[in-house]
């Protein structure tokens, strides 16, 4: 809390202090000069008064109770049923049911008859002072909040982030932890996260493995450009053409339904809703095709074409560089770029291929 932070609300405290001093001395000049029985008639006019004052103020609070209770309910189901976060909607909800007791609070004081004007400037000095003390903290905060909304990354996501590169393991308010590949934990505020690059490798299904090798001069080309294609086509982990139809296979060997089946299944189920629908409410109505007027023509993209692609990628000045891309699933992106690593090094050999290396040749003259 700064210096200028403490003097202005000691200045506004002062204020405040003889202003109802003021009060005191009016309300003490209003008795002055009156007799018993108006001093008592006054009393107890006053003392009705308030009471009506307090009837109303207890009926506001109860109704205002019930109403934010329900807020809160509602609330509460509408985040549910979106699935946010279960930190983020506990916040939320904190959040909001606190803002709704104060301003209730506020309307049930001013209904009294007391003066809300030091109550709003003693929170809004307060408030301002807690904010500069936890600048940085807030922001952290409002970045886990951003976070938590639009959803970067999750639990469970390998990510790379301000030079870190691990798994996500907890995303809380201020910080987010990550586990890296040597099962070291990182503790990153989220600050900068919300503001900053974020890579994440998680969130596709299906990656593009690259390789360059590289073959002497003297190897041939189609040779080993032949014996690459063997050992890519060998392996069913990469796709052979497109990652549609990929995905569609490894569903099937999962156990799962096509696509063609969910559709049918789901064409199924609504044509029995509307079925029922139709027969409570148009029983002697002729059938009606929903959403026909409101129909869309549905326009598909053409497959893209992610079969594996070999080029000779350039022409070093000792090694001819082919270089090989592919694509697969994501959870095997590792195994496949070691496996077909490991594989080109004994097989490509085998074919009469050579892997150029470092070499200085010496000529001695006599």
């Amino acid at each position: 809390m700064t210096l200028s932070t403490i003097l202005i609300a000691t200045a506004n405290a002062a204020q405040e202090a003889e202003k109802e001093a003021t009060k005191i001395k009016n309300f003490t000049e209003q008795f002055a000069g009156l007799s018993f029985d108006q001093i008592l008639e006054k009393v107890i006019s006053g003392a009705v008064d308030l009471a009506f004052k307090l009837l109303i103020a207890a009926l506001v609070f109860y109704i205002g109770k019930l109403i934010i209770n329900r807020i809160y309910k509602g609330v509460g189901t509408i985040l549910t049923k979106r699935k946010v976060d279960r930190s983020l909607t506990t916040f939320i909800l904190s959040v909001m049911k606190a803002a709704l007791l104060f301003v209730l609070i506020i309307i049930v004081v001013s209904i009294l008859g007391i003066e809300t004007s030091s109550f709003i400037a003693l929170f809004a000095s307060a408030g301002v002072a807690i904010g500069m003390a936890l600048s940085g903290t807030l922001q952290n905060f409002a970045g886990g909040v951003l976070i938590l909304l639009i959803k970067p990354y999750k639990i469970g996501d390998f990510i790379e982030v301000q030079g870190y590169t691990g798994t996500v393991k907890e995303i809380q308010l201020f910080n987010t932890i990550l586990n890296t590949t040597d099962n070291k934990s990182v503790f990153i505020p989220n600050g900068g996260l919300s503001t900053g690059t974020i890579k994440n490798f998680s969130n596709e299904d299906y990656r593009r493995v690259d390789w360059v090798v590289n073959i002497s001069y003297c190897n041939d080309y189609d040779v080993a450009k032949k014996a690459i294609l063997d050992i890519i086509h060998a392996d069913n982990r990469i796709v052979k053409q497109y990652i549609d139809d990929d995905r569609e296979m490894r569903r099937l060997q999962d156990g799962g339904k096509t696509e063609q089946q969910q559709a049918a299944e789901q064409e199924e189920t609504q044509e029995k809703t509307k079925r029922c629908w139709v027969s409570r409410v148009f029983s002697h109505r002729k059938k009606i095709k929903f959403g026909e007027e409101n129909a869309k023509p549905i326009i598909t993209l053409p497959k893209a074409n992610c079969s594996p692609f070999i080029a000779l990628n350039a022409l070093s000045s000792s090694s001819v560089d082919i270089v090989v891309r592919v694509w697969t699933p994501t959870k095997f992106y590792w195994d496949v770029y070691f496996d077909v690593n490991e594989k080109i090094y004994k097989e490509l050999p085998k074919a009469g291929i050579s892997f150029p290396f470092p070499q200085m040749d010496v000529h001695i003259t006599k």
